[in-house]
Parts: structure tokens; C-alpha cells; sequence
């Protein structure tokens, strides 16, 4: 299909039909599809971590999971899901600027229901994905790790000298569960942004990239916190946006993602990568200007997701998908050396 006649499927569930499905189930106060999902995924740690991250968002007010938890008390899929549920209620609530007493006891009940769930499955990464989502709000992280008086060592301290004090102790028992929890290195760069700098959270995403291997969605880590440090240096138009792409920095980190990342996925396999990894690589390749493009956007097919178009977009003043079609369709004009 050209590139001009390609529309655009912006859908929480993206290509994943199976996902569309209980999500659709969930917007009618049901949680069946949904807990047979999950009991498909078992102990496919990456795939429940991210399907569960995308189900939480399309419950609500979360009154399925609850009628789920009620019905089948002991079941960790659907204490997982109440985990996640007030997780995401409580970050919620911090976004919104809510008061300091409300945000410490949302967090309370959240931290409250990741402990019974890990109580419950103590293999499952999930619960410390969210643990480490909460350390963003205005607690004492310490509080959230159940094991902290059991833990010897100074807790929150730097794994390597010269990083900073932080959640360690609840990424490390993500880690331990799932090497590599695409979401908790997430949510850990997200911790540093909101309670230490933009720059160390570029830091940090840097350290990631050295120790991860190659074919690592973890290798696109980078170009999450180069677009947070650009919506604080040109989220209100003022100018460098340009500049701020051609770095040598930002162009060395981009190529990485692109070729320790993105070229060591088979063909065949890239339509299971993360669509927010996809995207977040069409666009940065195209603003350094950088080879590659054309074969990410193939693989996004018509899958686009806001982040980060509308996060940059918005400081220029355009419409995110506008641009998303222009970027895609300059890319996907015949070219010479087509490279798999």
C-alpha cells in the first residue's frame, strides 16, 4: 500500500488482537477475557508485564478487576490486576498535582495491594514494576520494599560508584524475576526524572545501554529521556529544537538503538517489538537525520502511537499525526540500498 494511502490505527491494544479483545470485554465491566489472557501469558514474564500495563489503562476505574478480585480472592492474575490498578490510580493522582496527604495514602493502599501480590506469586516481576512506578510520588521509597529491614546493605545505594541513591533494591528484585524488565528500567529513568535531574536520567539510560545486549529493547532506553530532556528545554517553543536532535550525543544513541536494537531483530519477528520503541526510533532516526527510517516505519505499519510525536509535536505548534504521516511518508519514497 503507498505510503499516502496508510492510515492510521492508534489503539491501546495495537496488533495484538488477542489484547483488543479483553479490552473490549474490560469497557463493558467484564473480566473474563481478561483473566483467561492473562492465564495464556503464565510465566511469559515480558509479554504479561506489558499486556498487564496496557490492561490496567483500559480498566478504568477499575471496576471489573474489582468484581474479578472479589469473585476469585486468591487468584494472583487478579491481585496482580488490582496492584496495577491502584498503581496507576495513584500516579494518577500525583500528574494531577492532587494533595500531599491524599497522594501518601493512595500510595499506601497501592503499595498494600503489589505486597499481597507478590505474597501471592513471588516469581511474578509485576509487583515490583509497580513498586518502582510509586517510588515516583513524594514518599520515602524505602517504605514501599517489603524487605527492607531484612536487607544488609545500605539501602538505595548505587550499584556502581558515581550513580545515584535511589530504588535499587526494587528494580534489582524486578531484574532478579525478569533480567531486563523492559517497564522497570522504564519506570527507574522515570523515578530520576521526577526526583533527581533530566540529565541523570539521561545518564542513567546511557548506563543501561553499556551493560545490555544487543537485540535489547533496553538498547532504546536513550531516546525516552533525550525526548523528556527536549519537552523542558523546547516544550514551549523556544528555539534549538533542531540543534537539540543533531547532537553527537543524541545521533550516537539513535544509531545504537538502530543497530543493537532494531537490526538485530529478524525480519520476521518485528512485529512483536514494542510499538512505543518502534516510534520512538522512527522519530528520533528521522530528526538526527540518520539512515534506517524507512524500514521501522515498515515495521510500525499503520500502528502509530502519540508518544513521542505529540510530545514534540506540541512544542512546534502541529498536529502529531500530520507529522507522523509527513516523517513516514518522506521515508518510504523508493530509496537506493535497501538494507533487511
Amino acid at each position: 500500500m503507498p505510503a499516502h494511502d496508510m492510515s492510521l490505527i492508534v489503539d491501546l491494544a495495537g496488533r495484538d488482537d488477542e489484547l483488543r479483545l479483553a479490552l473490549d470485554d474490560l469497557r463493558m465491566n467484564r473480566w473474563f477475557a481478561l483473566r483467561d489472557l492473562l492465564l495464556k501469558a503464565g510465566g511469559d514474564w515480558p509479554l504479561r508485564t506489558a499486556r498487564s500495563q496496557v490492561l490496567a489503562v483500559g480498566a478504568g476505574d477499575g471496576g471489573a478487576v474489582a468484581a474479578w478480585r472479589e469473585e476469585e480472592p486468591r487468584n494472583a492474575d487478579a491481585l496482580m490486576m488490582w496492584a496495577r490498578v491502584l498503581t496507576r490510580q495513584a500516579v494518577r493522582a500525583f500528574r494531577e498535582d492532587r494533595e500531599v496527604g491524599l497522594l501518601r495514602r493512595a500510595a499506601g493502599v497501592a503499595r498494600d495491594a503489589c505486597w499481597t501480590a507478590l505474597r501471592t506469586w513471588p516469581e511474578d516481576p509485576v509487583p515490583w514494576v509497580c513498586l518502582l512506578d510509586l517510588a515516583k510520588l513524594p514518599i520515602d521509597a524505602r517504605h514501599l520494599d517489603p524487605f527492607f529491614r531484612q536487607r544488609h546493605h545500605r539501602w538505595g545505594q548505587a550499584p556502581e560508584m558515581g550513580l545515584f541513591p535511589g530504588p535499587w533494591p526494587l528494580l534489582h528484585e524486578a531484574d532478579l524475576r525478569d533480567p531486563g524488565n523492559r517497564e522497570a528500567y522504564h519506570r527507574m529513568r522515570e523515578y530520576v526524572d521526577a526526583h533527581l535531574s533530566g540529565g541523570l536520567a539521561v545518564d542513567f539510560a546511557r548506563w543501561v545501554t553499556a551493560g545490555a545486549s544487543q537485540g535489547s529493547a533496553l538498547q532504546v532506553l536513550p531516546l525516552y529521556a533525550f525526548v523528556a530532556e527536549y519537552q523542558r528545554r523546547h516544550g514551549n517553543g523556544q528555539g534549538g529544537a533542531i540543534a537539540f536532535w543533531a547532537t553527537e550525543q543524541v545521533r550516537h544513541y539513535t544509531r545504537k538503538a538502530r543497530d543493537d536494537w532494531f537490526y538485530c531483530i529478524p525480519p520476521t519477528a518485528r512485529s512483536r517489538l514494542s510499538l512505543l520503541d518502534l516510534n520512538h526510533l522512527a522519530y528520533a532516526l528521522v530528526a538526527c537525520g540518520e539512515s534506517g527510517a524507512s524500514w521501522v516505519f515498515e515495521a510500525i505499519g499503520p500502528y502509530a502511537t502519540s508518544a513521542p510525536w505529540a510530545q514534540v509535536s506540541a512544542s512546534l505548534g502541529r498536529d502529531w499525526q500530520n507529522e507522523f504521516r509527513r516523517m513516514r511518508d518522506a521515508s518510504l519514497r523508493p530509496r537506493r540500498g535497501r538494507r533487511s
